[in-house]
């Protein structure tokens, strides 16, 4: 697998496309690539690939049983609770970050999560690469391309710091507030 694969990919699918019955998403293993036509920051560049994922993720005991099609639609349709890329993309957004359910989870509500959903609708498109051991291109990619996005394996990104930092502040505000019901 190539990085242009992925940074100059000859085709981009947006939301309506990927989330249809009959999905042109692979349920295979491999890595997939977000472009965004509108930046979520105004340090970012619009136009580019701001973030790679993998899909199933390799665990200390196991690998996941994720594919490239669910975590793609999870994506475009989850919410942060299950989603680093909706997470940081609502924190960037200036999205209130909440503790649902227990307590434990934390999302940007009902409201918030749709919110993103129409953002991402409007100006995210991802592309993908079907490999069988996707984690081992994972780190590859990270150390020879500029993801701002990602945080994991990525402290060499000048984002980085400025990411992690928001991120933390909305999960400490969040603490603060009462649980949504």
């Amino acid at each position: 697998m190539g990085v242009d694969d992925l940074a100059r990919p000859d085709r981009l699918w947006s939301a309506r496309e990927v989330l249809v019955r009959h999905s042109p998403v692979p349920a295979e293993a491999g890595v997939y690539g977000w472009h965004f036509d509108e930046a979520p920051h105004p340090g970012l560049r619009a136009g580019r690939l701001l973030y790679v994922g993998i899909a199933p993720r390799r665990m200390a005991t196991r690998v996941s049983t994720q594919n490239l099609r669910k975590r793609v639609r999870y994506h475009f349709r989850g919410n942060a609770a299950g989603s680093t890329l909706r997470l940081t993309l609502g924190c960037l957004l200036g999205l209130e970050l909440r503790r649902v359910g227990s307590g434990q989870r934390m999302t940007f509500g009902k409201a918030g999560e749709a919110e993103l959903g129409k953002w991402m609708a409007e100006h995210a498109r991802v592309c993908w690469v079907t490999c069988p051991e996707p984690w081992q291109a994972e780190s590859d990619l990270i150390s020879r391309l500029d993801l701002p996005l990602n945080l994991d394996q990525n402290r060499h990104n000048g984002f980085h710091p400025h990411l992690k930092e928001l991120r933390a502040q909305a999960r400490q505000r969040a603490r603060e507030l009462p649980i949504l019901a």
